[in-house]
């Protein structure tokens, strides 16, 4: 007999696949379509900030001022955001889109929300894969530092996971929550270093959104890591990591406390 974290780990991993097949069953490009989306989104950032507004930075190992450099510099910040919201808002739903699951009473409930934080971040890795490649074109060099990215998935998955937990458990009671997530989402996106250089930010503000918004902390080492071949920002990178922690053990435990109230509810 298997033990029972090796049989709870198979069937989380046969979940998230079939999560995966599901999303895209029956289209021609399949599991291409979030690389094309992410890529979507980076090719309108780019010509709305970089084009338009004309926003510039430099970047060590890249171009300096020019829109291949600042495209890169983008998308680097925009891959662990996608990720973050995407799984995010179709965890929110796991729990009251599935009630036949939620009524058995062998199944292990808190599976539920962490299947799409996995998928989102699976996803993630074309758009990953893709500005790996660009990166390396555009400076001729592989950084060792690439090696250095669990670090940065660790925070990102607590981070999300903990998140998802909280949303999905009380959504099963308030279902205006996803509504409420979305405006949130929206307002953290440009309360978030990704579109504008963490430099743009009063001083006396920036210290406040680095230690206090995990998603800033990792969009950066994102770009130092990939990018940069650097290693910066580790106090920011370790109150991130702990932050996250605290997020998810957090939201883990209000899930488990609403957890009983699912059924009768559903």
């Amino acid at each position: 007999m298997k033990p029972a974290w090796k049989a709870k780990f198979g069937l989380l991993q046969s979940l998230v696949r079939r999560d995966l097949e599901a999303r895209y069953k029956g289209s021609i490009l399949g599991n291409l379509w979030p690389l094309i989306n992410q890529l979507s989104q980076l090719l309108i950032y780019t010509y709305v900030f970089s084009i338009v507004l004309k926003v510039k930075l430099s970047l060590k190992g890249l171009p300096e001022d020019n829109n291949i450099a600042f495209g890169l510099w983008l998308f680097a910040g925009l891959l662990p955001w996608i990720a973050f919201t995407s799984g995010l808002i179709q965890a929110t739903g796991s729990v009251v889109n599935q009630p036949n699951l939620v009524k058995k009473v062998v199944f292990p409930l808190e599976m539920l929300p962490v299947v799409p934080v996995l998928s989102a971040l699976i996803e993630s890795a074309l758009g990953l894969a893709a500005l790996i490649v660009l990166s390396a074109i555009s400076s001729g060099r592989l950084p060792e530092t690439l090696a250095l990215l669990p670090l940065v998935w660790l925070p990102q998955f607590l981070l999300t996971a903990g998140l998802s937990y909280f949303c999905a458990g009380l959504t099963v009671f308030l279902r205006d929550i996803p509504q409420t997530l979305g405006v949130a989402l929206n307002l953290g996106f440009y309360l978030t270093p990704i579109v504008y250089p963490a430099n743009v930010i009063p001083e006396q503000l920036r210290g406040w959104v680095f230690w206090l918004n995990p998603l800033a902390a990792i969009a950066e080492v994102y770009r130092d890591l990939v990018l940069a071949g650097e290693v910066n920002h580790l106090g920011e990178w370790g109150v991130a990591s702990a932050v996250s922690l605290v997020i998810f053990l957090g939201g883990f435990a209000l899930y488990q406390r609403l957890r009983p109230g699912f059924a009768d509810v559903l």
